[in-house]
């Protein structure tokens, strides 16, 4: 994150605010593009970030330095893995640099997925 300490957020928009206002506008067009797949998912903060849930954890996603985080989990990341080879991918997280267009397509249906993952659990 930006500042060095962690703190305590109670809702996205005091996540977000809390950000470069640079930062900000992508921040709010992830959430909005993630709000408008999985339209019954509420919003959250869990593990210090912003959440989605429906029926579990939808995805989380968070920012940092020189780049945003997206966590959709492990099953998602194998089942879009071609979709995600430009971009640095661990077992449940996906970067987004800040200096690159941030995939919001890609985004939309992974999202997308994850909320039919979570119906069908």
């Amino acid at each position: 994150m930006f500042s060095m300490k962690m703190k305590a957020f109670r809702t996205i928009d005091s996540y977000i605010d809390d950000y470069p206002k640079e930062v900000q506008p992508l921040l709010q067009k992830l959430r909005k593009v993630i709000k408008k797949a999985a339209p019954k998912a509420e919003e959250a903060i869990s593990y210090g970030i912003p959440t989605f849930k429906y029926h579990g954890t939808v995805v989380h996603f968070g920012a940092y330095k020189k780049h945003i985080g997206f966590y959709p989990g492990s099953a998602a990341i194998k089942k879009f893995a071609k979709d995600l080879k430009k971009y640095n991918v661990s077992k449940g997280t996906v970067q987004f640099q800040l200096d690159e267009p941030i995939p919001y397509d890609l985004v939309k249906k992974i999202t997308e997925h994850r909320v039919k993952d979570n119906e069908g659990k």
